[in-house]
């Protein structure tokens, strides 16, 4: 996969985050960039970890959800996943090969300033907040993706019209998923 077009999802794989997850890996596909996440791989004989380092490794963009860093009603303690995935990240950009400093990243919690409170060191780096809202979800990952060095003379899809195509896209899914499971049941 090129490098210059993949996109690293540091992204909760929990339920409560699904449409926002899909509603990001359909603004990535729709702005003609790949995604890309830890799910893709499930080889067993390499551990979590080493599948993010290549991730990281092999994409120019990272996309970082702090949103669900919230404490565990079981064992009271929060999980810090994608802040660690994102310190990796940073770490990367900062030490990493000539190419690697050129990495660029997107930063989400659910609203604006919330991050302050336990993760104050990326202060400065401008998180964007999507409210929980997955049309917020796709303006945010294609007005970022277009104003990348990169792609600033690159035709990108509305915001909007991004917006009704994913809606469109949500109320086709069902008609295809069950026309795709009849073909193979012949």
């Amino acid at each position: 996969m090129a490098y210059t077009n993949s996109v690293f999802l540091n992204v909760p794989f929990d339920r409560s985050y699904k449409r926002l997850f899909e509603a990001a890996i359909f603004a990535i596909y729709e702005c003609g960039f790949i995604a890309r996440c830890a799910k893709e791989d499930e080889d067993s004989s390499t551990t979590r970890v080493e599948k993010i380092y290549e991730l990281i490794q092999g994409s120019k963009y990272g996309i970082h959800d702090i949103s669900r860093v919230t404490l565990d009603t079981k064992n009271r303690l929060p999980r810090f996943n994608m802040p660690l995935e994102l310190g990796i990240w940073l770490g990367a950009k900062r030490y990493g090969s000539k190419r690697d400093r050129e990495k660029r990243a997107l930063i989400f919690d659910k609203v604006d300033h919330r991050y302050q409170k336990f993760c104050s060191d990326i202060s400065g780096q401008d998180p964007r907040s999507h409210n929980n809202d997955p049309d917020a979800v796709i303006r945010r990952i294609r007005n970022w993706l277009r104003n990348s060095p990169d792609y600033k003379n690159v035709a990108f899809p509305g915001p909007e019209k991004m917006v009704v195509r994913h809606a469109q896209f949500r109320a086709q899914l069902p008609a295809q998923c069950n026309a795709y499971l009849a073909f193979w049941q012949l």
